[in-house]
């Protein structure tokens, strides 16, 4: 073998080796200090963070411990680092007035760390149905991504069964009962507060899921006026009315009027018609109370007259 051919083959070895120990190095993740101002929200995080209880007793901890578990980010191509596990610690620590946090700096790509984000913030115990609506959301999307890259023979509708599945399992759930939760994110921002908001039963939102956005406003313009919360059997009602073509604000009045056993006593007053004697800027409560002191002096008037 020629000496020229034995450096060459020698040379190559060195740079394998060398690439090898460089990927290790890589791979060992360390925990950096960054500046809170390079730190950003993932894109569409569907958990919120709220400046509630739970949250001013993290910010107690973090002032007197500091934040103990590190982040997990990502680079962003236009600067700074993504945060894919640690909002709420990085809230706390901004209004604990910290100027660094802990984070290990993963490369990954979209849909890895939205399977990341999903499942860090999946194990908190009280979570909302809109946020777990939009997580499962996300991450099926995920997974089905996934899923298309690793067996690119299968056909769509195989992919999305495998991804289905994986995702029931993960989270515990009936893949049926997966697909309700989804369903959640066709609903109106108002209605979909309701829901979180325990106003709207969660069997009812995903009946009124199937309902087009001008049809959801007529129902929750109806439900307003009406003053009633809708049964599993009442949405059931509005969605065939809506998929036969038959659904309208004086249809969703209609069913959502209807009397209750436990309702029996209840007086109804649209809400266009209180409007007519109220000026535009008074919210409902400023109306009930007004009507409350009407029929106050109303009694009290009627009484003296009475004791005459």
């Amino acid at each position: 073998m020629p000496k020229g051919s034995l450096n060459v083959s020698l040379k190559g070895a060195d740079d394998i080796f060398s690439t090898e120990e460089s990927r290790q190095e890589q791979q060992r993740e360390q925990v950096q200090q960054i500046p809170i101002g390079e730190l950003f929200p993932f894109k569409n995080h569907p958990f919120k963070v709220l400046d509630d209880e739970s949250m001013q007793r993290t910010v107690e901890s973090v002032e007197q411990y500091g934040v103990l578990s590190p982040l997990i980010a990502r680079p962003r191509p236009e600067g700074g680092h993504e945060i894919i596990s640690g909002h709420r610690r990085q809230h706390a620590a901004q209004l604990a007035g910290l100027e660094t946090l802990p984070v290990i700096v993963r490369n990954m790509d979209d849909d890895a760390a939205v399977l990341l984000m999903v499942d860090s913030n999946l194990q908190r115990e009280n979570i909302l149905p809109s946020e777990r609506a939009f997580a499962y959301k996300m991450k099926l999307e995920a997974l089905k991504n996934q899923g298309a890259r690793s067996d690119l023979t299968s056909c769509q509708v195989g992919t999305k069964f495998r991804a289905d599945s994986e995702l029931a399992e993960s989270a515990g759930e009936s893949a049926r009962n997966v697909q309700r939760f989804i369903r959640l994110t066709n609903l109106v921002p108002e209605l979909l507060d309701m829901v979180d908001e325990k106003k709207i039963a969660f069997n009812p939102a995903v009946e009124l899921s199937y309902l087009d956005e001008s049809q959801q406003r007529d129902f929750l313009e109806a439900m307003n006026d009406t003053q009633n919360a809708p049964s599993l059997s009442q949405a059931q009602r509005l969605k065939k009315l809506a998929q036969e073509g038959h659904f309208s604000y004086d249809v969703a009045f209609a069913v959502m009027g209807e009397e209750k056993k436990d309702e029996m006593d209840k007086v109804v007053i649209k809400n266009n018609t209180l409007r007519k004697y109220f000026p535009r800027s008074y919210t409902p409560k400023q109306m009930e109370d007004t009507i409350i002191k009407l029929l106050e002096q109303w009694q009290r008037k009627q009484q003296r007259q009475n004791e005459r």
